[in-house]
């Protein structure tokens, strides 16, 4: 400001060292960091002093979502140079993570219409009390606020379920959006019940033999299915290193023929499980040179032998992140925002798989 100094900034390098050093100690709450900032030794070290609130660290993990990109793919491209990074075996796989929502918060078109009524006479109510003695201007300030934030996620909720009708069939019954998060999506979890969550696709590269994990790839969507998603997991690896695969390793339930296809064209050899459906006696057999050559491949004692390095790689990585990396449960809303919370863990690993490297 002219003739004074402004507000103090908080060091983009700090906030960034201290949200990589919580999550590599399994820490993913704003709130939990901020406690910890005054009460541990190596987080007071980290910010030198400096109070942090847990509103400035919750805005800084979800509002730079084009630099953690940029700064995925260079740590992935320092890694290749210093030859450390290989993309001779890769594994893919998709993991079903809580999204911010619950599952009463799902509401179909009519009674969001009943919800948009209501939130339009509470926002009347809480202007209505704008001049109210008895609170303060911080008080309602907040209270509007959080009145227009309510109406704000009911038309998004609204607009959600007008697109998902579209493309629903007559006998799959009413479309339905979630109040919190209009984005989440109901989907079949691990332990094969039914909730809010998004899914959270990585591309894992390392040795059948061991040694270190690289998260090369990492894409965040609300569809439960990983089915079709080889193809534009390629393309994501491919913009972060520049180059292929050779061998991309995937369960059954990315069996899909046009990505297998796809993937035979650009000479990236696939070891995907062949569905037990399509094992079944009768099944028409697809008849492309591609398809045949896949099963053809994954009855060799090589591809098979092979193959059991998919779980050592993507699945490894996948508990590492829920149980070490704090992204059991995902705390922010939106596709853009998980994310973001999304490539703080990638990175995170990343660089707690090469420390060693990283530091000599």
């Amino acid at each position: 400001m002219e003739g004074k100094v402004g507000r103090p900034t908080l060091s983009p390098r700090m906030m960034l060292t201290l949200w990589l050093y919580a999550i590599s100690q399994g820490v993913g709450s704003a709130r939990e960091i901020a406690r910890l900032c005054g009460s541990d030794v190596a987080y007071g070290w980290i910010v030198g002093g400096v109070e942090v609130s847990h509103h400035s660290l919750s805005l800084f993990r979800v509002g730079h979502g084009k630099a953690l990109d940029a700064l995925m793919t260079d740590i992935l491209a320092s890694l290749m140079h210093k030859g450390v990074l290989s993309l001779e075996l890769v594994a893919q796989d998709g993991i079903r993570i809580r999204a911010c929502a619950t599952a009463p918060s799902f509401r179909t078109y009519g009674s969001l219409l009943e919800y948009r009524e209501q939130a339009a006479l509470h926002l009347k109510a809480v202007l209505a009390f704008a001049d109210d003695p008895e609170l303060t201007r911080a008080q309602q300030i907040a209270r509007e606020a959080a009145a227009r934030d309510f109406a704000r996620r009911i038309e998004e909720a609204i607009t959600t379920v007008q697109e998902l009708q579209q493309t629903r069939k007559p006998s799959d019954g009413p479309a339905r959006a979630s109040t919190t998060d209009a984005e989440a999506r109901v989907m079949k979890m691990a332990d094969g019940g039914f909730r809010p969550a998004f899914n959270l696709r990585m591309a894992t590269a390392g040795s059948e033999l061991g040694g270190p994990r690289t998260i090369v790839g990492v894409q965040v969507t609300n569809v439960g299915s990983d089915m079709g998603s080889i193809t534009p997991m390629l393309a994501e690896i491919e913009r972060r290193t520049g180059a292929l695969p050779k061998v991309l390793l995937a369960d059954a339930n990315h069996a899909k023929h046009e990505c297998i296809r796809a993937a035979a064209e650009k000479n990236v050899e696939l070891l995907v499980a062949v569905p037990e459906q399509s094992k079944r006696p009768g099944d028409k057999a697809d008849t492309d040179p591609a398809i045949v050559a896949w099963r053809e491949r994954m009855e060799t004692d090589e591809a098979k032998q092979l193959y059991r390095a998919r779980a050592s790689l993507c699945e490894l990585m996948n508990a590492h992140l829920r149980r070490h990396h704090g992204v059991d449960y995902f705390l922010v809303r939106g596709l853009a925002k998980v994310t973001c919370v999304a490539l703080f863990s990638a990175i995170a690993s990343n660089l707690l798989q090469h420390a060693a490297m990283l530091l000599s």
